[in-house]
C-alpha cells in the first residue's frame, strides 16, 4: 500500500466529494496524460465522466492513484504487477468480508436454531 514516508511528500487530500484531473495531478504528483493512461490500465480506476467527457474523480480514485504510484515508482512494479498487486489485495479483502458473513450468518442460524428447539 502507500508507503508512510511517501505520504508525508505528497499534499493532503482535502475533504472535497470531486476532483478534476488538475487536482488529483498536483495531490498525487502525477501529470494529467499519466492518469488517463492509468484509466486505461488500472479497471478500478474509473473517473464520473460528465458533460464534455470532464473527468471527476472521488476521494477512494485518489487513494488508489496514490498507491499506483508507490507501486510503480517506490517500489518498482511494472504495469501488469501493480495491477495484480491491487487486484489481490481486493481478493483478499473480498475473502475476509466473505468469511465475516459466513461467521455472522451463522452465529444467527444457531440462535434461531435455539429460539426453535426451546
Amino acid at each position: 500500500m502507500l508507503e508512510p514516508s511517501n505520504n508525508s511528500e505528497l499534499p493532503v487530500i482535502p475533504g472535497k466529494r470531486y476532483f478534476t484531473i488538475g487536482e488529483v495531478s498536483d495531490l498525487c504528483g502525477v501529470k494529467a496524460h499519466v492518469l488517463r493512461y492509468w484509466e486505461q490500465e488500472f479497471p478500478s480506476l474509473s473517473p464520473v465522466k460528465r458533460s464534455g467527457n470532464r473527468r471527476y474523480y472521488q476521494r477512494q480514485d485518489v487513494i488508489l492513484i496514490r498507491q499506483i504510484r508507490s507501486l510503480l515508482y517506490d517500489r518498482g512494479f511494472t504495469i501488469s504487477g501493480a495491477r495484480q498487486q491491487l487486484t489481490g489485495e481486493t481478493a483478499k479483502d473480498d475473502q475476509h468480508q466473505s468469511q465475516q458473513i459466513i461467521r455472522q450468518l451463522r452465529n444467527e442460524l444457531e440462535e434461531v436454531l435455539a429460539i426453535l428447539k426451546s
